[in-house]
């Protein structure tokens, strides 16, 4: 496990595989990509895997219900076979917002979800028949399918995204990793990591080989200002979403969401309710010493692999320099 990045296509494919084969020459030991509204990450993905080597590609994060488990399983095992045995699956819940008003699913029981879900992505990966395909009551899902034709991929890693106690709980019981997004390097140490021992020793493990990815914002720039100026214009959306809300409270940022909230829409106030005390805990951002130090406050709080991720309207490539 080494520091990694997340690396979006943005306006350009060729660009960001441009960038992740540089991430790979750097040293990079692994290249996520997030899933939003742009091209597809499985997709990406296997873009990226087919243009570098050695360096783990992964998705951070598929929203489970956007595809059924089969399929990702189906889909998971083509793109790992592609790449050599390289991929991190990465799956989320998502939010409601994603889940039912671009897909027209629901989230209902987001923990039981994501436990039975796994179960038969993973069943499926090992050769073996799905928990659901006999007379095991179904939370959502219900298959009997089984690759042919294809190696099963049982060493593939699943991470699962997490903010709650109970997803980190699950995640350290079921998963071989956890994805956090927004998570501050106290939150990992007070929070993440006791969450995620209890789910290991749940299921008779210790956190040895367990995968702690954090997301860190990061921009290696001469003004702290400018890039903590657009991280704010970035973070609006995670402000008003009720799972990145509780987390933040639990976090001790409760006056940041008071604030947001009492700024009723307006878009300036809604910024500055984003307080420099936060931003300057989440990201790493200043001169390349700045960078470099803001990455290893993660690491020290339980973080196995540290990932930068870009701020726009700043040099990312000046970023991923100064991270390692």
């Amino acid at each position: 496990m080494a520091v990694g990045c997340f690396i979006s296509t943005g306006k350009s494919l060729d660009q960001a595989i441009a960038r992740v084969q540089r991430a790979e020459e750097l040293g990079y030991g692994s290249a996520y990509v997030t899933h939003i509204a742009g091209r597809e990450s499985l997709t990406v993905v296997t873009a990226y895997a087919m243009r570098t080597s050695g360096i783990r590609v992964g998705t951070g994060v598929v929203p489970i219900y956007t595809r059924t488990p089969a399929t990702m399983a189906q889909t998971a095992a083509t793109i790992d076979d592609l790449a050599g045995g390289r991929l991190n699956l990465g799956l989320g819940v998502s939010h409601r917002p994603v889940v039912e008003g671009w897909h027209g699913q629901t989230i209902d029981r987001p923990v039981a979800e994501m436990r039975e879900y796994v179960a038969i992505v993973r069943a499926i990966l090992r050769g073996e028949a799905p928990p659901t395909a006999g007379d095991a009551p179904a939370v959502k899902w219900r298959t009997g399918f089984q690759l042919s034709g294809l190696d099963p991929r049982p060493e593939l890693p699943i991470c699962i995204a997490a903010l709650s106690p109970g997803m980190l709980r699950l995640a350290g019981e079921i998963a071989d990793g956890v994805i956090l997004w927004l998570c501050t390097p106290p939150y990992i140490r007070d929070v993440v990591l006791p969450a995620v021992r209890e789910g290991r020793e749940r299921a008779g493990k210790t956190l040895e080989g367990f995968d702690v990815v954090a997301a860190v914002p990061a921009a290696a720039v001469d003004d702290a200002a400018v890039a903590h100026a657009s991280l704010r214009r970035e973070l609006i959306p995670y402000f008003g979403l009720p799972f990145y809300r509780a987390m933040l409270e639990r976090s001790g940022f409760a006056d940041e969401i008071a604030a947001f909230d009492a700024a009723g829409g307006d878009f300036e106030l809604m910024q500055r309710a984003i307080s420099e005390r936060f931003l300057d805990t989440l990201a790493a951002v200043g001169d390349a010493d700045a960078v470099h130090a803001g990455v290893e406050r993660y690491r020290a709080a339980g973080a196995t692999s540290p990932c930068v991720g870009p701020i726009s309207r700043t040099d990312f490539d000046a970023t991923l320099d100064a991270a390692l």
